[in-house]
This record gives structure tokens, sequence and C-alpha cells, in this order.
């Protein structure tokens, strides 16, 4: 539960490596509030450097490595279940995706690839995750979108439609948990510089993790339900979203 100042104790870290939600992490581990903190993720190295990194934050009994893969949609609620059933959770962070090599791979198999981790794992994990928060009648689910849902482009066409569908689901999602005690928090970033986009040329207005986190942190008990990051990004998107296609497509994006 929330402490006596408002400050979340526990959270769920969907896709544990993720370098936003390090951040947000730290930043909430920073207050001095959290006493849990479930690291779901695909085990390995790099799962281990963010669990001590996490450890040495929140203190070492804080701190739980939970095996989830987001492509084994059988297995979602078999594994988020018994998170929840070991203690209310009050900050649940959707963090996890890929972005591939080619904006659109000419393997079938590897597009729907993304697709299941990008969208479908991500209906599945919410899906379960809204169900347990509804139930405990608590909870902010903070859900890393995309300033790429807004219209993708080629240059970004497959990444661009998964991150469209989590974002249309996730402020869906929102609508049906009104009235439960339960919030959605849509996060659409613009360019962050991390692993996953290292090797590309920074978009104007790119942004690190912390910018995300200092940004999630602030909004998980505001009024926003949909946040952009910088600011400057929505109305940026608002004037490509409604720009004709004939003058989009000319685009050099």
């Amino acid at each position: 539960m929330l402490n006596a100042v408002g400050q979340p104790s526990s959270v769920l870290v969907l896709g544990a490596t993720s370098e936003i939600a390090t951040a947000t992490v730290a930043r909430l581990a920073a207050a001095g509030s959290l006493r849990r903190v479930v690291l779901a993720g695909r085990p390995g190295p790099s799962r281990a450097a963010v669990v001590e990194h996490v450890a040495a934050l929140a203190g070492p009994d804080s701190v739980e490595a939970v095996d989830f893969d987001a492509r084994d949609i059988e297995a979602t609620a078999d594994v988020l279940g018994p998170v929840f059933d070991a203690g209310d959770i009050d900050v649940v962070i959707l963090a996890f995706g890929v972005l591939p090599a080619d904006a659109l791979p000419e393997d079938p198999a590897a597009a729907a690839e993304v697709v299941t981790t990008n969208f479908t794992g991500a209906v599945a994990a919410l899906t379960v995750v809204g169900q347990r928060c509804r139930r405990q009648g608590h909870g902010t689910i903070v859900v890393l979108s995309s300033v790429a849902a807004e219209r993708p482009r080629r240059s970004n066409v497959l990444y661009g439609a998964t991150k469209a569908g989590l974002d249309a689901f996730a402020t869906g999602l929102a609508d049906t948990l009104r009235g439960s005690g339960v919030s959605v928090l849509v996060v659409r970033p613009g360019f962050v510089r991390t692993r996953m986009t290292a090797g590309l040329d920074p978009a104007p207005l790119a942004v690190g993790p912390d910018d995300v986190a200092a940004a999630v942190v602030a909004h998980l008990r505001g009024p926003s339900r949909t946040i952009w990051v910088p600011g400057a990004m929505r109305p940026v998107m608002s004037v490509l979203r409604h720009l004709p296609g004939a003058v989009f497509r000319r685009l050099p994006i």
C-alpha cells in the first residue's frame, strides 16, 4: 500500500532490464519509501546486473527477480499471479519491447515476433495486471508507449504499429478501470537515448531515460493520464498526425 505520505512502497517492473524503468525505480527508491521491487524479465547477466543495482538503491531484502518472457503468453497469468498473491503492488511499469533492425522485416515470422512481444504479450500482461489491481482496489499501471504510436512512419512502420495498438489498448484499459481505484498512465516518449537506440542518429528533442523517469514519477498521482516526454513532442506529433497523406509521405521520416 502507499505509505503515510502517499509514496508507493511496492513496484513491479515488466521488462526488468529497461533503462527507463530502472531510472524510475531509482527515483522512487531515493524517496525512501520502497519496500518491495519485483523485476520481471528473462534471466541472464543483464537482469542480474539490474537486480544488483536496484538492491544497492532499495536494499537487498527489497528486490526479487521473476522469470518472465512476454512471448510466452500462456504462462503470463501463472508468472504474474503469484507476484500479487505475495502482496499488493502499488505501481506496475510495463517497459518491455523490441525495436526491429529493419522497419519492416522481410521474414514474416520475424515481423510477427515483434508484434507478439510489443503488442500481444503486452495485452496479455496488462489483462492480468488490470484484473489483479482491480481486485486489490488500488494501483497505478504505467505503460511505456511512444510518440510513434501517433502515426507510424515508413522508417518505423512495424514498431509504430505495435505501439499504436498498445497505446490504444492502454487508453481503453484506463476507461475500463475507472472507478476501481486503479489508474493507467500512458507515457509517450520521443527518441530516448538507450541501448535499444544505440547506433541511431538522435532525433530532435531526444531525451535520456532519467528524463522519462522524472516525468513518470511527477505524474504518478497527478490528473494527467497521458504524458509526452518531452512535452514539446505533443504539438509536434499533433501536426504530423493531421498532415494529409500526400504531404506526410514526402517527409524524410
